[in-house]
C-alpha cells in the first residue's frame, strides 16, 4: 500500500485555490496528509513550526520563504520539496542537496502555456496581424480585397535560442507547420539537435537567417544582454524578435533604437525592468507588442502545476523516483 507522508503547503495563500482546485487537492490528499487551511508564509510562526517539525514533504509555490539551514534544522524529517512553479532559485539553497533532500519542479508543466503563447505569436506575426489591426483601427476600412504580399506562414524561418524545456516544446509545436526551424544552444551538440529534428547554428548565423527569433534561455551573468545592438543588426529587415524568457536577455536601449528605425518588430512578454516605467518608448512604438508577463501559467492553467506536484507525491508514496527532480548543478543554468 502506498506510504502517506506528512506534508505542508508553503506559498502565498492566495495562489493555493488556483494551483490546487478541489479536484486536484482531493487527489493530493489521497497521497499525503496535508491541511489546506495551513499555508506557511513564515516558518517561524508557532502554528507552522509545530507542523514543520514533522513534515516530510513541503509543497511549495510562489512566495515560499527561502529554505536555508535554519529552516531545515526545524524540519528534521523533511525528505522532499515539491515546487508547484517553474524556477526554484528563489527558495532553494545548497543545504537541501547537502542534506539529501529531493527537489522537484513543475517547470515542465509551466513550459506548456509559454510554448503555446510563443506558437501563437509566431503565427500571428507571420500574418503581420498586429500592424494590420492598428491600420484597421486607424483607417476603419479594409485595404481592398486581394492578396497581400510580404506576409504569410509558408516557409517563414524560425530561430529558437535555447533548447530549454520551453524551447524544446516550441520546436515540437512547430512541427506540423511549414516553418523551417533552427536552433542555437551552446549546451547542445549536433547529435542532440538531430534528435530534436532541427539544424544547429551559431547564434550569429541563426540571427542572420531567421525571419522570427524566439528566446528561451535563463538569465545568468553570461546571458544578460545576450541580444544587443550587434545581434539586432544581424537580423534581416522585417524580422520579429519574441521574448518570453527574461527581460534582461535583451539590451532594451539597443532594442528601442532598432525599433525606432522601423526595420524590426518585437513581441515582449517580459521586460527589463518589469513592469516598464510609464514613460517607456516600448509602450508607444507601433512595432512593439507588449504583454504583462502572462505567457506562463495563468487562471485554469495553474491547475496543471498542481497536478504535476500531485503526480510527484504519488511517486514518492509508491517508493519511486521523482520524474522532475532537480540536481544542484542545474541551478546555474535555470531561470
Amino acid at each position: 500500500m502506498p506510504e502517506r507522508h506528512q506534508a505542508l503547503f508553503a506559498m502565498t495563500p492566495e495562489n493555493l485555490p488556483l494551483l490546487f482546485p478541489p479536484y486536484v487537492l482531493a487527489r493530493l490528499r489521497e497521497s499525503v496528509d496535508i491541511d489546506p487551511a495551513l499555508v506557511a508564509e513564515d516558518f517561524g510562526d508557532p502554528g507552522v513550526a509545530e507542523v514543520l517539525a514533522r513534515t516530510e514533504i513541503l509543497v511549495t509555490g510562489w512566495g515560499c520563504p527561502r529554505l536555508d539551514a535554519a529552516v531545515l534544522d526545524a524540519a528534521p524529517r523533511l525528505r522532499a520539496v515539491l515546487h508547484s512553479a517553474g524556477s526554484v532559485k528563489s527558495l532553494a539553497t545548497p543545504e537541501l542537496w547537502r542534506r539529501g533532500i529531493a527537489v522537484s519542479s513543475a517547470a515542465v508543466a509551466n513550459a506548456v502555456p509559454v510554448a503555446e503563447y510563443t506558437l501563437a505569436m509566431i503565427l500571428l506575426a507571420g500574418k503581420d496581424l498586429f500592424a494590420a489591426r492598428d491600420r484597421l483601427r486607424t483607417e476603419r476600412a479594409f485595404p481592398g480585397w486581394g492578396l497581400t504580399s510580404g506576409i504569410g506562414n509558408y516557409g517563414r524561418r524560425v530561430g529558437v535560442i535555447g533548447a530549454s524545456r520551453i524551447g524544446r516544446r516550441v520546436i515540437e509545436l512547430l512541427r506540423p507547420f511549414d516553418l523551417p526551424v533552427s536552433l542555437t544552444d551552446p549546451y547542445v551538440d549536433e547529435a542532440g539537435a538531430a534528435e530534436l529534428g532541427v539544424p544547429l547554428l551559431p547564434l550569429v548565423d541563426l540571427l542572420r537567417t531567421s525571419d522570427i527569433v524566439t528566446v528561451h534561455v535563463p538569465e545568468t551573468p553570461e546571458t544578460r544582454h545576450l541580444i544587443g545592438s550587434r545581434e539586432l543588426a544581424l537580423m534581416p529587415d522585417g524580422a520579429v524578435l519574441i521574448n518570453t524568457a527574461r527581460g534582461g536577455l535583451l539590451d532594451h536601449e539597443a532594442l528601442i533604437a532598432e525599433l525606432r528605425t522601423g526595420r524590426l518588430s518585437a513581441i515582449l512578454d517580459v521586460t527589463d525592468p518589469e513592469p516598464l516605467p510609464a514613460d517607456s518608448s516600448l509602450y508607444d512604438l507601433p512595432n512593439a507588442f507588449i504583454t504583462p508577463h502572462l505567457a506562463g501559467s495563468q487562471g485554469n492553467e495553474a491547475a496543471r502545476l498542481g497536478l504535476a506536484v500531485v503526480e510527484e507525491a504519488e511517486r514518492l508514496g509508491a517508493g519511486q523516483q521523482l520524474a522532475h527532480g532537480i540536481a544542484q548543478s542545474e541551478l546555474e543554468r535555470m531561470a
